[in-house]
């Protein structure tokens, strides 16, 4: 087997999808581990971005349908997690609006941020490192400062953290180790990115979340595909088992082993 079906098979990518269908087995999955978790629904943190979006749109259908089939109140709570201002906020809100959220709060972390940070420069300073924290450094803490919110909001409401992985992202590592990646339940981890954005043109996200670049907007200027190097289009070919470019395959078997930490369990002996 080589490696690429090898990452295939792990991840659980199809080379196609009928949406309908996948729509349909996720929001069950939704339903069903919040049943036997006995929690009262879903917590998504909602970034302006298409990925979660399409985890929103996944929750609001899942808890709505809980609601209507038990007699129970389920919630999905929408969460803004700005740091100061945050350009595209409005197409946050414009998220939670398209699927009709009736629970959403905004929490800005640019305080918690910039506290650790400087406690962390403190640190440094301590031991001769006498500079600022590197702008990956800081967007690490920005990340794990947002999922600390989360988990806060999640635990005293009875909520399920809902992540927006996806096989795209997993592939390469492309998030946080214990920031966005630290989370209860991940529908779309089986998905590339391509397929995400098949859902979402199912579902009704926005066009104006659909359309913009991919970022994770930990800072300025910021784009996946940039920092990466590789296009969406080619890593979704690669996890469809298609033929790519020699030089996205390295780049992206480098990836996969280089991350390989992410996706295992914590060693121990």
């Amino acid at each position: 087997m080589s490696l690429q079906q090898e990452i295939i098979e792990r991840l659980g990518v199809k080379p196609t999808i009928n949406v309908e269908e996948e729509v349909r087995k996720r929001v069950d999955f939704l339903k069903e581990y919040v049943k036997s978790s006995r929690t009262t629904g879903l917590l998504i943190a909602i970034s302006g971005g298409i990925d979660s979006a399409v985890a929103t749109g996944l929750c609001k259908r899942a808890t709505d349908e809980l609601t209507q089939e038990t007699g129970q109140e389920y919630m999905t709570l929408g969460v803004f997690q700005p740091y100061g201002k945050q350009e595209d906020i409005e197409h946050s809100y414009e998220v939670a609006k398209a699927f009709g959220l009736t629970h959403t709060v905004e929490t800005n972390i640019e305080d918690a941020v910039n506290e650790i940070a400087l406690e962390t420069e403190h640190g440094l300073k301590n031991i001769g490192q006498h500079r600022h924290m590197s702008p990956q450094g800081k967007g690490n803490i920005k990340a794990r400062t947002r999922m600390v919110v989360q988990y806060a909001l999640a635990f005293e409401l009875n909520l399920l953290v809902v992540g927006t992985d996806h096989a795209s992202e997993a592939i390469t590592g492309f998030y946080t180790k214990w920031g966005d990646g630290a989370v209860d339940i991940t529908p779309l981890s089986s998905l590339n990115k391509r397929q995400v954005r098949q859902l979402a043109a199912h579902l009704g996200v926005p066009r104006s979340v659909i359309d913009k670049a991919p970022t994770a907007g930990l800072w300025e200027g910021q784009t996946d595909e940039k920092e990466l190097g590789i296009s969406y289009d080619a890593n979704s070919d690669y996890l469809e088992g298609k033929e790519v470019d020699p030089a996205v395959r390295e780049r992206l078997e480098a990836f996969y082993r280089k991350t390989e930490h992410k996706r295992s369990p914590i060693p121990g002996i």
